[in-house]
């Protein structure tokens, strides 16, 4: 753990419980390392912060997606019904039936769908998982090619896994270290951190029309479709600093860039989640980058018999101003 940075504290009646280790990097508008911590040139796996760059890849590939559907591909849906018929039209566009879809099924992690499908007497659902707007994505695209569109669509060799890893190569300008299964059993490509700043720093200085800018611009204009309706951190944190375009995945990894070109990259090494967004509006903040209207973000309360006994911030100290 020595290499590792201490990222986060959680107090709980100012007695520090728990302490969140990991890295962190931050890029200006021109690539430049400004902060660090901990092993940013370490490899990652993304986990679902690497859709946005997977979107961008089937938008390149021919999928005729634009607004909520570009937004969807590119998030992590909380089953919503609105998410779900948007899911359901990306593959109807493309002449398939949902049944094409080959995410593992899951429950909703909206909790108004998921109990009232248990009231229902239903179960888990593959357009409900949360990958499934990717899924429908890369098969738009496979459609369009008259590529397979069976469970094949999940081989890396796949021809849309291939257009993934070029594309994830070309923006983040590191190469792929890893080639792993994500949860959802779509290929999961691993590479450095400082690579993922890179790709999201990418995305928001893309030129206006581009493949590139049109993913930000979704995600910017369709934020409740990258994440939920009800206290999506991604959702939240993209809501809170406009133009901000942000993305987090499992095991404790998140991207996010300002509209300016401000990129920054996370990885909590204990794969918790709950402190990724505080680390990087931390980490953004010690850099000097301005992120007005997100203060409220930059803490979540500890609570103890349902009041407010402590909190998790950030630990800027941990941080190492212009680190290459």
């Amino acid at each position: 753990m020595t290499e590792y940075a201490e990222l986060a504290r959680v107090t709980r009646n100012g007695f520090l419980e728990s302490r969140h280790y990991g890295s962190v990097v931050v890029l200006d508008p021109d690539g430049k390392v400004v902060l660090s911590a901990g092993v940013p040139d370490e490899p990652v796996l993304p986990r679902s912060t690497l859709k946005p760059l997977q979107a961008l890849a089937t938008l390149e590939a021919g999928a005729p997606l634009s607004g909520p559907a570009l937004a969807i591909a590119a998030g992590s849906h909380t089953g919503d019904d609105r998410h779900v018929a948007v899911v359901t039209a990306i593959l109807a566009a493309a002449g398939l039936p949902v049944g094409a879809l080959h995410n593992v099924p899951d429950w909703p992690e909206d909790e108004a769908a998921r109990f009232r499908m248990i009231r229902a007497g239903e179960g888990p659902q593959r357009i409900r998982m949360n990958c499934s707007g990717k899924h429908a994505a890369m098969l738009a695209a496979s459609a369009g090619h008259s590529w397979a569109t069976d469970e094949r669509y999940l081989d890396p060799a796949h021809p849309i896994q291939s257009q993934v890893r070029e594309t994830v190569t070309r923006l983040t300008r590191t190469p792929v270290t890893h080639v792993a299964v994500d949860g959802c059993g779509a290929p999961l490509f691993g590479l450095a951190l400082r690579g993922l700043a890179e790709g999201f720093r990418s995305l928001v200085l893309a030129p206006a029309g581009s493949p590139e800018a049109e993913v930000a611009d979704a995600m910017r204009g369709y934020p409740e479709y990258v994440g939920g309706w009800n206290g999506h951190p991604n959702t939240e944190l993209m809501q809170a600093v406009p133009g901000m375009v942000a993305k987090g995945g499992a095991e404790g990894v998140l991207a996010a860039a300002t509209r300016d070109g401000y990129a920054v990259a996370v990885k909590v090494i204990d794969g918790s989640p709950r402190a990724t967004t505080i680390v990087a509006l931390t980490a953004l903040e010690a850099a000097g980058v301005p992120t007005p209207g997100a203060q409220r973000l930059r803490t979540v309360p500890v609570l103890g018999g349902g009041e407010t006994v402590g909190a998790i911030e950030g630990f800027i100290e941990g941080f190492i101003e212009g680190a290459a």
